[in-house]
């Protein structure tokens, strides 16, 4: 018979108990949702690009036609590859049907831009898209004059390089490794982490449901 001694250990555990399984279901739910979009980036990445639409989807390849503008071309951040340093080689793209976009063409050494292939003319691009990011309460300056800018805003960039109506998401180029710009090779994966968070929820609870159920045990044994 339930005594009166493990009715408030009861009722103070049950509460803890149902978030614990509450938690531990939201992450299962997470993690099914997590799987269906890798799931389809692997889709993705094994299909022929899609047109590019606006607004585009997400987790997709896209191809896009337009002109670069190299005459504004920017650069993005600072990343060291084999000990040179470097940034994302940011360039407007302009479309004729469609707002103007802002490309990232990869990955470029500060002291190799001179002899950097810009192709003319319409030019067809494959990547994947890129959306705006505001800047944080710690973000570096952007040097606006210089063309250097440290968080992916492509309203703000295309606005500071003279590009105005820049669509307020931009592509960035997939490609092959060995070339400079070094492009992208693979669409961007999130992290997915829910299973272990699910076990861990869920861990917890079965202990607490241990702990109560030696709790109880002990008290019987004295009565």
């Amino acid at each position: 018979m339930f005594s009166r001694r493990m009715l408030w250990p009861a009722l103070a555990g049950l509460p803890v108990l149902l978030i614990l399984l509450g938690l531990g279901t939201w992450q299962a739910q997470r993690l099914a949702w997590k799987n269906d979009v890798l799931a389809r980036i692997a889709a993705a990445e094994a299909a022929p690009p899609a047109p590019f639409s606006d607004p585009p989807a997400p987790y997709a390849k896209l191809e896009v036609l337009g002109r670069f503008d190299h005459g504004r071309e920017a650069l993005l951040g600072v990343e060291i590859r084999a000990n040179r340093m470097g940034a994302r080689l940011l360039v407007p793209f302009l479309r004729d049907t469609g707002p103007p976009l802002l490309v990232d063409r990869g990955w470029v050494p500060l002291d190799g831009l001179a002899g950097l292939p810009r192709p003319e003319g319409t030019q067809r691009i494959m990547g994947y898209v890129r959306f705006g990011e505001p800047a944080g309460r710690f973000a570096a300056q952007d040097d606006v004059a210089g063309r250097r800018f440290y968080h992916y805003d492509p309203a703000a960039i295309g606005a500071a390089l003279g590009v105005p109506g820049m669509a307020p998401y931009g592509l960035v180029v997939l490609g092959q490794p060995g070339n400079l710009p070094e492009p992208a090779q693979t669409l961007p994966k999130p992290r997915n982490n829910h299973l272990g968070y699910a076990i861990t929820w869920y861990g917890l609870a079965l202990s607490l449901i241990g702990v109560f159920v030696a709790f109880a045990w002990r008290n019987r044994s004295k009565a």
